[in-house]
């Protein structure tokens, strides 16, 4: 058997995929992987991982579609739609060279299910189709039911939003909500700008993920990143009524149990050591992900309160950014702060010491957060950020939402308070714990979501 996976090589999207792609390797060894991914992700997740892959995978390089000397915008969005661009053609060329390589023809594929055109590429191959859902379900819903949310915002502009509400403005929609099986807690505001453009505004990544429901709903099979204990039941049995397989896996970046802590010596950000020398639950680890971008202002707020506060604090901040936080804080605060331009997450998070995670609610984030037991406040950004906030804070209630949605040196500090210091802190960390337990029981021998991966097993093994 010879199974091509192809990665969607933004966020944490390729790390997932190649994360579950070795879990399937190492469980079906007879089987051969070739992995389709973009040169930089292949380079980045491959030194993130800083393991050896099973013998039986072998990475390919698909082109990303940046013109030589390209000088790019601010936009973040811009690397997409080169890539998307260059899309299916790329991805077909790799492939080719695979099939070349190995000398054995592809038998099935597995793609992230944002590669919609994926599905015709296995079509034209007459083989199956896996497509792998990567962020929380809630936000496959929202692409399976676009129209129907987008025509509902036709109808909420029409039914008095204002002016300031069309041209983007959040605030009259913060409490609009929409009727969509296993989505009443969403409000209008959480969604994706992608899902709700105006037709003027419609761009090659919108068009992409417009397609997805259409696409993904000619599929039986759809292997999800998260756990089947965690869903809303309508939410469930709305999404099983749709696929004959929903095979929610459990977090594909994580191994659950999370393994031990390594010895803090080595550690060379020097992280794990000085957690060592906190008190247990104490210190606020910030981190928001490698593509956010947090505006100057929000910097300085931010820095301003754990200045004030004197809260231990431990912030993953990356370098470009680190010239906007005020002169001499990094003096001021080196008794009771650490600033790193990397951290290692999974680790920090396990760590005793670590009491509230400030985050921007990437789904890898919060599942990390989860599965280490350690409750959220939530500054959300952009994607499906907003979303994964909305059930941190108002589904499971394993978390708080910054006051206003930005950073303010009142609201950090009220924030930090609240989750540890005060009572209702205490029933947070509560229910964090009683959400990781549930997770701990799903992926063990029996579990759900250890079925749900052996029944992956079989059918990529069973052609």
């Amino acid at each position: 058997m010879h199974v091509a996976v192809f990665a969607f090589p933004f966020g944490c999207h390729a790390l997932s995929l190649i994360n579950l792609v070795q879990k399937l390797a190492r469980a079906a060894q007879e089987t051969q992987f070739s992995f389709l991914n973009t040169e930089e992700s292949n380079n980045s997740i491959f030194l993130a991982s800083r393991t050896n892959l099973p013998d039986n995978i072998k990475t390919y390089n698909v082109a990303d579609g940046v013109p030589l000397n390209h000088v790019f915008s601010a936009d973040p969005i811009e690397r997409v739609e080169l890539f998307i661009k260059e899309t299916p053609k790329n991805f077909k060329m790799a492939l080719d060279m695979a099939v070349a390589e190995t000398g054995q023809k592809i038998s099935c594929l597995i793609a992230d299910a944002f590669l919609s055109f994926s599905g015709s590429v296995a079509e034209d191959l007459s083989i199956p189709w896996i497509p792998v859902w990567i962020p929380v379900p809630h936000s496959l819903s929202t692409h399976i039911y676009t129209d129907m949310i987008r025509q509902h915002y036709a109808n909420s502009l029409s039914d008095g939003c204002s002016n300031s509400c069309r041209d983007g403005n959040d605030v009259e929609l913060e409490e609009k909500t929409f009727q969509i099986p296993g989505l009443s807690e969403l409000h209008i505001a959480d969604l994706p700008v992608e899902v709700l453009p105006r037709e003027a505004h419609e761009t090659p990544f919108s068009c992409l993920l417009g397609q997805i429901g259409n696409m993904v709903l000619k599929v039986d099979t759809l292997v999800v990143n998260f756990y089947q204990e965690l869903y809303p039941k309508p939410l469930l049995n709305d999404l099983k009524s749709k696929f004959s397989n929903l095979l929610n896996v459990g977090f594909i970046s994580l191994s659950m149990p999370p393994p031990s802590l390594p010895p803090s010596t080595e550690d060379t950000t020097g992280c794990l050591s000085w957690l060592d020398s906190q008190e247990s639950k104490t210190v606020a680890y910030i981190s928001f992900g490698t593509v956010a971008n947090i505006p100057q202002s929000e910097i300085e707020e931010l820095a301003e309160a754990l200045e004030v506060s004197r809260i231990p604090f431990l912030w993953s901040l990356r370098d470009n950014i680190k010239d906007c936080l005020p002169n001499g804080f990094l003096e001021r605060t080196r008794m009771h702060g650490k600033v790193v331009p990397w951290a290692p997450q999974t680790q920090v998070l396990a760590h005793s010491s670590t009491g509230v995670f400030m985050t921007h609610c990437g789904a890898n984030s919060v599942y990390e957060s989860i599965a280490n037991g350690v409750p959220m406040i939530c500054r959300p950004f952009f994607a499906d950020n907003k979303l994964n906030a909305r059930l941190i804070v108002d589904v499971w209630r394993i978390g708080e939402r910054i006051d206003g949605g930005v950073f303010t040196k009142t609201g950090v500090a009220k924030s930090l308070d609240l989750i540890l210091q005060h009572e209702q802190g205490r029933r947070i960390r509560s229910r964090v714990q009683a959400v990781k337990e549930l997770v701990l029981k799903a992926s063990a021998p029996g579990g759900h979501a250890t079925q749900a991966f052996k029944t992956l097993v079989e059918k990529i093994t069973l052609v």
